[in-house]
């Protein structure tokens, strides 16, 4: 992403001289140091993302976080230039919601009606197959996948009708901030569903090398990180292996995968025009500029990949330089914000 340092333009006077518009630089000078950004966060995500790095850069571009009381009318906090929240509820999604209507100049990260639709499985992938990116070296595809809403044990003939092969994955149909949402499970039979939860989302697995690569997105930047996931079945394995076997989640992993611990054709990284192609289309479909991607490419292939997973607000701390990424969001916030009073005015 382009810096946003701002600097002085020059006008030229009559007399073929250049001066300062100073009253524009001073008054971008005036808006940087004024940077609000109000935060609604978990304490959980207060301390992953709000880390002394970034806050000392911050400071350093006249930016300044706000914890927002939610005890308080958030109507009389403030005046905030963003508001970067994650927090669950109704009632949440009511108080930003009127907020954003009330304060159409403040930036909200992100809408509360675009962010739960990717609380839902269910909806959260719909649509992505259908994205065009032929002239884009790859293909994105999204796993057949099913949702179970009561009986797990009745499901084992829809699976049968649906055309989904064991094993499958299983995951919380809705993802409600806490870990359990995030439990993963293989289910390799049709009697190990009787032993899951519902509701739930069964995928169909698809070998991918054990590697999934996590495709960081914040406003027009894209960052891939390396993350090992689950190992490839083989077919003797579907055969003699039964029951459920849960497994941690990918995101938990200690460290990046180092590309040189891994065969080349699995640890080479989607590439780029398909990475700028599939962001650009969910940024503009989804309505949200900070969310990550899950992604794996089909074993044995190097240009089929799928979409397995999309978060919202994800755990930047696991993505390298999130506090300059970050600083040089908030600051392309603020010289867009000011470019538009500058016209209206």
């Amino acid at each position: 992403m382009r810096d946003n340092n701002i600097m002085p333009k020059g006008n030229e006077t009559d007399d073929g001289e250049v001066g300062l518009n100073t009253t524009s630089f001073e008054q971008v000078q005036q808006q940087q140091k004024k940077l609000v950004i109000g935060y609604a966060l978990t304490s959980k995500k207060k301390m992953s993302f709000l880390q002394p790095k970034l806050e000392v850069l911050a400071r350093k571009k006249g930016i300044s976080f706000v914890s927002i009381d939610q005890e308080k009318p958030l109507s009389e906090q403030g005046p905030f230039d963003v508001v970067l929240h994650k927090l669950l509820g109704n009632e949440w999604h009511d108080v930003i919601e009127d907020y954003q209507q009330k304060h159409p100049e403040v930036t909200v990260l992100d809408p509360p009606c675009a962010i739960q639709r990717i609380y839902n499985r269910q909806s959260m992938l719909q649509g992505i197959a259908d994205i065009n990116l032929a002239d884009c070296d790859g293909m994105i595809c999204v796993p057949k996948q099913m949702v179970v809403l009561k009986n797990t044990t009745s499901s084992t003939n829809e699976v049968a009708e649906a055309g989904l092969n064991f094993p499958l994955v299983a995951k919380p149909l809705l993802v409600d901030g806490t870990a359990k949402s995030h439990q993963l499970f293989l289910a390799y039979d049709r009697l190990s569903l009787a032993e899951l939860e519902p509701p739930l989302v069964l995928q169909e697995f698809v070998n991918h090398g054990g590697v999934l690569f996590k495709v960081f997105v914040v406003g027009d930047v894209i960052k891939v990180v390396r993350r090992f996931s689950l190992p490839n079945v083989s077919n003797c394995e579907k055969e003699k292996v039964a029951g459920v076997f849960q497994f941690p989640r990918v995101s938990s992993s200690a460290a990046s995968v180092d590309k040189t611990e891994l065969d080349p054709r699995v640890a080479e990284l989607p590439p780029k025009p398909l990475l700028e192609g599939l962001v650009r289309e969910l940024r503009n479909r989804l309505g949200l500029r900070l969310f990550n991607i899950d992604m794996i490419r089909e074993h044995g292939s190097r240009d089929v990949y799928y979409v397995i997973d999309i978060n919202y607000f994800p755990g930047y701390g696991k993505m390298p330089d999130y506090e300059q990424v970050f600083i040089d969001f908030f600051l392309s916030l603020a010289q867009t914000k000011h470019n538009k009073i500058q016209c209206v005015s």
